[in-house]
């Protein structure tokens, strides 16, 4: 079911993005009085699942969900439709117009992409506003994996700051070391205040969510609010609203401690020591190979979130700020795919990365929010200098606007050959690392 949710809301953000971005396409043709013969959400090679004819326009749904298209008269894309360009020019034609109508026509989809994430940001920030853990109100100190030790972090250590600059939200830590190349982490650590050096070798492990830094939490009050399948706690007799006070009389001060010594005793058994109202119970039971009783814990209100509300006139600044946040991160992100140092092309992924962003169940907070992301992203990705893409376009028009020569369409047949090919291994390889992933597992 979990599957099932997340490919059902990646099919409709997908579709959301294509539509509008191939209507920009669209909608900018038409003002030019450019004809558009096609118009289709997903790919139709042989077949489509659906279509209709409306005008000189027709409108369809293909069976490959690789994208979308509008075929536009007189213009050499990937339909590769060569018997049009060998007849004579139209005057409703792409390759008719001006350099400039057609550089607009071309950046129709794109702008409509960044605009919509604009659209959505101030829309979600209207409606839900802006919540998060501020740096600050994490109190009990951080918890480190492997990666943080190497760097020097230990468990219990209090960030104050990234580069001598305050990060205000605990959650933005790990992406601005790795996008802003921070040197230095100033900490806390036993009422004193240290500087940790951040290592080169760290940033790969960082970008393949290898290293973590998250919050510590105590380990009480630790109130049972429900049971894992095959819950031997359950088995054994615990309730929901029992209050764990440890096991074999051990108490923890942190929930991590209990979770190292569980994890010790996986396979083997123990005495889970409970109180109920009044009443202090023990528990015998066995702890399952993968160290877990199987009990589900409330971790709400044990850190003081902040929560910024916005009305409709504070919401468009603070969306627009938001978006154009998004694409300089995205772009910084995107220049880590070209460094030999962050091995950050090992993390490319396909479609089963993309789709598993979304959260297994229906939040549409969650979705808008991943939809703008997306649609940022399909942004950049297009205007991407690559023939068969909109950037290659652009470049031609660009250089026919500053050089007053236009390319022959047989010099853009071959681009367009070749930047469809480019993007054929970029599919391969991206999907590929996802299957990679998914049998190391």
């Amino acid at each position: 079911m979990i599957v099932l949710v997340k490919i059902t809301q990646f099919i409709l953000s997908l579709s959301i993005l294509v539509i509008l971005h191939e209507l920009g396409h669209f909608i900018l043709a038409r003002i030019f009085k450019t004809r558009v013969e096609k118009f289709f959400l997903f790919f139709d090679p042989w077949f489509s699942i659906f279509k209709f004819k409306k005008g000189e326009t027709e409108y369809g749904i293909g069976w490959l969900p690789l994208g979308g298209y509008v075929k536009i008269s007189g213009m050499i894309d990937e339909s590769m439709d060569k018997e049009q360009m060998k007849n004579p020019p139209q005057p409703y034609e792409f390759r008719s117009k001006p350099a400039w109508q057609r550089l607009l026509i071309m950046l129709g989809g794109v702008m409509v992409n960044f605009l919509l994430a604009i659209f959505i940001y101030v829309s979600v920030l209207y409606v839900w506003g802006e919540q998060y853990l501020p740096t600050e109100n994490v109190k009990y100190g951080i918890l480190v994996d492997s990666v943080g030790m190497e760097m020097g972090l230990r468990n219990g250590d209090r960030i104050i700051s990234v580069d001598h600059q305050k990060i205000d939200n605990f959650y933005q830590i790990i992406p601005d070391i790795v996008l802003n190349d921070r040197k230095t982490i100033q900490i806390e650590r036993d009422g004193k205040l240290l500087e940790v050096e951040i290592p080169e070798e760290v940033i790969p492990a960082f970008i393949k969510g290898k290293g973590s830094i998250e919050p510590r939490m105590p380990f009480p009050p630790l109130f049972v609010t429900g049971f894992m399948k095959n819950s031997p706690a359950k088995e054994a007799g615990l309730k929901v609203g029992d209050e764990i006070l440890g096991f074999d009389f051990i108490r923890f001060e942190y929930h991590d401690e209990y979770r190292k010594k569980l994890a010790k005793l996986s396979d083997k058994e123990v005495t889970v020591n409970i109180k109920r109202g009044d009443e202090l119970l023990d528990f015998p039971l066995r702890v399952t190979t993968e160290g877990l009783i199987g009990v589900i814990r409330d971790l709400s209100g044990i850190f003081e979130l902040r929560q910024i509300n916005y009305g409709l006139l504070e919401s468009i600044p603070a969306g627009i700020k938001k978006g154009v946040k998004t694409l300089k991160d995205y772009l910084k992100q995107f220049k880590l795919i070209f460094s030999a140092k962050t091995k950050a092309y090992e993390s490319l992924g396909g479609f089963i990365t993309i789709g598993s962003i979304f959260p297994g169940e229906w939040d549409w907070h969650a979705f808008w929010n991943l939809t703008a992301f997306l649609s940022i992203i399909l942004a950049i990705m297009n205007i991407l200098p690559i023939p068969a893409l909109d950037g290659g376009h652009v470049m031609f028009l660009l250089y026919e606007v500053v050089s007053g020569r236009k390319p022959s369409d047989k010099f853009l047949e071959y681009a367009q050959i070749t930047g469809m090919m480019l993007l054929l291994a970029l599919l391969i390889f991206a999907n590929g690392n996802d299957i990679i992933r998914l049998l190391r597992k």
